[in-house]
């Protein structure tokens, strides 16, 4: 009893030993420089192990420990040797770890073809699902530890001409309540972070039709409302209460609201809005 309710009040994000995928820009980057700030040391995988590097040069100069590891976060034997290699590189048993790696794509449903499905469901989903698989047993034998995986407001705003980027979100989404629940009674905290727009290079390396990336990349650096720095911060500071979900931005909040007050309204409204929005284009 009393090592439970001493689990109830540690801080997960200070002196973590932690893992962040898709550390080499963007979110990824400020959660490995915010978890330095809070004494953590960091090893921070990436598909880009050049981005990873810089990563770790920026958490040095600010007197953290960072370590570069290149990872496919949708390949197992990966994410596997991933949760290996990292306890080594600490010196310590991973504590939290941050699924972050992700990927853009969008177009309508009849545009999209199965390997961009594949492609999406491989970092969005798929990388979500490894890092979990592969922390989750450590965790639960050393009796604590801490998980955030990042979704976004896509998740339940099911925007058109992002079907597959929705669902490989949603699915992020469930899988976090789902671990949440699951996993309390292990001393295992989970988050789930869904922003709306957060400047990153998500639209840069993502598969995002032309007549969409200029607007996106315009919507990102004017109406973004928070920047990546901020959105770290807050989720770690809510992962330490113990909250499930990390919604950053007004946005995202109204989303949610609207859509768990009324889902058929809000279904409607989102149909209307589309409509209207082609109409105008066309």
């Amino acid at each position: 009893m009393m090592n439970f309710l001493k689990q109830r009040f540690i801080k997960p994000s200070k002196n973590a030993y932690a893992v962040v995928t898709g550390a080499g820009s963007g979110i990824g980057r400020s959660f490995a420089l915010e978890l330095g700030k809070r004494g953590g040391a960091v090893v921070c995988a990436d598909v880009n192990l050049k981005a990873a590097e810089e990563t770790v040069a920026l958490l040095n100069a600010q007197g953290a420990k960072g370590f570069a590891v290149h990872c496919d976060v949708g390949d197992a034997k990966q994410v596997a040797a991933l949760a290996e290699k990292s306890a080594a590189l600490l010196g310590h048993p991973v504590t939290l770890v941050i699924n972050n790696a992700g990927v853009g794509l969008g177009g309508k449903f009849d545009e999209l073809s199965l390997e961009d499905w594949q492609w999406c469901m491989h970092v969005n989903l798929w990388g979500v699902i490894n890092g979990c698989h592969y922390f989750v047993p450590g965790f639960k034998k050393q009796g604590h530890g801490a998980i955030i995986n990042v979704a976004s407001a896509a998740s339940y705003t099911a925007a058109p001409e992002m079907s597959a980027y929705n669902v490989s979100k949603a699915g992020v989404r469930a899988l976090s309540e789902t671990l949440f629940s699951e996993l309390a009674k292990d001393n295992i905290r989970v988050n789930v972070l869904c922003p709306t727009l957060v400047p990153t290079n998500i639209i840069k390396n993502g598969r995002i039709p032309d007549r969409y990336s200029k607007l996106a990349d315009h919507a990102l650096m004017n109406y973004a409302m928070t920047t990546s720095e901020r959105v770290a911060e807050l989720t770690l500071n809510r992962l330490d209460k113990g909250e499930l979900y990390t919604t950053p931005q007004v946005d995202a909040k109204l989303f949610w609201i609207m859509k768990r007050a009324s889902p058929r309204l809000y279904a409607k409204f989102m149909s209307f809005s589309y409509r209207f929005v082609r109409t105008k284009e066309a």
